[in-house]
């Protein structure tokens, strides 16, 4: 049971951060949906690091940035099938940020060109 509960609450929260969650993919550039990115960013930002202890300005700006950075190398990504696979594995998981699905992204487009060799 506790096993059951534990599922749903990590799918409900996927599923939360899938409503404001703008995807790079197919990402059209106008003011509005800029403003839905930075909305999007700064909340999840705050959100996580109010959790951790570190919501100070400074923190804060720099992870913005970051996720912000992220999202546009995101929005320039040619292998949208992988790209779509890392976002729901991240956004399902609770990890849906910007900077995670880039980093995960490059790991897995890198490991799928490597083979086992002697």
């Amino acid at each position: 049971m506790k096993k059951y509960i534990v599922v749903v609450l990590l799918i409900s929260n996927g599923v939360l951060f899938a409503q404001s969650f703008v995807n790079p993919i197919g990402f059209v550039s106008n003011e509005p949906n800029k403003q839905k990115v930075i909305s999007f960013i700064k909340k999840q930002v705050k959100e996580d690091y109010s959790k951790a202890g570190m919501d100070d300005p400074l923190t804060l700006r720099m992870m913005e940035n970051e996720n912000l950075n992220a999202f546009k190398k995101l929005t320039k990504k040619t292998n949208t099938r992988l790209l779509k696979k890392v976002i729901k594995t991240y956004c399902e998981a609770g990890m849906c940020n910007y900077t995670t699905i880039l980093m995960m992204f490059n790991e897995q487009n890198k490991a799928s060109t490597k083979t086992l060799k002697w």
